[in-house]
């Protein structure tokens, strides 16, 4: 089976370096018309500049590919907008969304102020949402979307001092449930890229010998996967120094107490059987956790 995007159009946010970047010139490397994002300010958020999006659609154009720089920032929903209908305009489509915008503002919950809890969330979450939201009726009225989520094993496991990272990290997860539920029947596919790659988001906190075996590069061709016509949805990919995981959010089969049984003590003595893996399985949607307590006092 081969990958390919002809006649493709892409959008790749942060993508004037990094991840994005890579993400970008594999993208047009097999055909895609790529829009190159990146509002090009600093890992914190700070400053702003256009010039290494263009460095990236000048590398694209060199090598044969089509590509236009956009400084749109993906926290802003008007900016965003502006970006798809200029997409639009320029290439008529907008086939993939890669949600890859981030900044960092690491610090213990303690010493974090709520201005930079707040910034981080922001981007992360309420960037891949607006930037999704302005693709969303385009792709709901062409038949065809593939949107691809970034989160982190920091949102996933959690990390020291990522609070507010961790946070929005996860928070793309649950955006992606239900997106891809909702996207379903116009052959929309939702899904997430957790990656471990050597970048200047990572730079000095990843020793560096690791930092020279994760590439970007091994991390794109996940990417690839993700938003191809073939591609799965619902996915929790992880991805690092050409290695591959699936992360699954997982439920115990579950335990029951009576109406009479109910106190906090009961629960405690029953909870090794709350606890219990074997039988967990994945729900496809949110309902099933309800007909499956339902089903549980039933029996």
């Amino acid at each position: 089976m081969s990958i390919t995007f002809d006649n493709k159009v892409a959008i790749v946010t942060g993508a004037g370096n990094g991840l994005g970047k890579t993400h970008a010139l594999a993208l047009a490397e097999r055909g895609a018309r790529v829009v190159v994002n990146d509002l090009g300010g600093d890992v914190h958020g700070d400053g702003g500049s256009l010039s290494a999006a263009q460095q990236v659609v000048e590398e694209i154009i060199a090598n044969g590919g089509e590509a236009f720089a956009n400084g749109a920032n993906v926290a802003d929903f008007e900016q965003v907008q502006q970006m798809v209908a200029d997409t639009i305009e320029k290439w008529g489509r907008v086939d993939i969304l890669i949600n890859n915008a981030g900044i960092l503002r690491d610090k213990s919950f303690s010493k974090m102020t709520m201005e930079d809890f707040r910034l981080v969330v922001e981007v992360h979450l309420m960037g891949s949402a607006n930037c999704s939201k302005a693709v969303w009726e385009i792709m709901r009225e062409q038949n065809y979307g593939r949107i691809m989520m970034t989160t982190s094993s920091s949102g996933l496991y959690g990390n020291f001092g990522q609070a507010n990272y961790g946070a929005a990290k996860m928070g793309v997860i649950g955006l992606m449930n239900t997106l891809c539920l909702e996207g379903q029947k116009y052959n929309i596919r939702v899904n997430a890229l957790a990656p471990a790659a050597g970048t200047r988001m990572t730079e000095g906190l990843i020793p560096e010998e690791a930092f020279a075996m994760l590439s970007p590069e091994s991390v794109s061709t996940g990417v690839m996967f993700l938003v191809s016509e073939d591609a799965p949805s619902k996915v929790i990919l992880g991805a690092g120094a050409g290695s591959f995981a699936r992360a699954f959010i997982l439920e115990t089969a579950g335990a029951h107490l009576s109406p009479e049984e109910l106190s906090p003590e009961n629960l405690a003595e029953i909870f090794s059987e709350v606890d219990d893996r074997e039988g967990a399985n994945e729900p496809s949607a949110g309902f099933e956790q309800t007909l499956k307590f339902v089903n549980l006092a039933n029996q």
